[in-house]
């Protein structure tokens, strides 16, 4: 699997996070600032990243911003993308489970590395839930992204 990740801004959880994605066997590409790069507006940065997934050169990604609420705000306007913004790792096994959530937004505030573990396994261990009542919720959000 293909993750795109993107951070408006360096942080050492940037080396973190590529380091576990890629240790769980994952192909990784990163958009953002490397060390000592000036910082990206996270509109932007969250956009390219989304781009790769909407035209298939990424099967996922992790977004990043200070709060990890703007780049999920971003993302979520792209059709076809469920990002979730998750703080710890039951909210990631939901957000998986019952929104069946491709983007991962973090916060480069809040998630520390042992918290960041967590989460990352719970997001990549846990599948979208195939029971009748969440697939309806699949179709339902389907047609509000049709309709707008």
């Amino acid at each position: 699997m293909i993750i795109v990740i993107s951070s408006d801004e360096y942080s050492p959880l940037i080396d973190g996070l590529l380091e576990e994605v890629r240790e769980r066997g994952h192909e990784v590409h990163y958009v953002g600032p490397r060390p000592g790069e000036k910082s990206i507006d996270w509109p932007e940065v969250t956009l390219k990243a989304m781009e790769e997934i909407k035209h298939g050169k990424a099967d996922e990604g992790i977004v990043l911003c200070w709060t990890g609420t703007g780049c999920s705000i971003v993302a979520n306007k792209i059709p076809g993308i469920r990002a979730a913004l998750c703080g710890d790792a039951e909210t990631a096994k939901g957000a998986r489970i019952w929104n069946h959530a491709n983007v991962l937004a973090l916060s480069l505030r809040l998630v520390s590395p042992p918290v960041l573990k967590e989460i990352l396994t719970a997001w990549f261990e846990t599948p979208y839930s195939t029971d009748a009542w969440n697939l309806q919720q699949m179709e339902r959000l389907k047609k509000i992204e049709a309709s707008y």
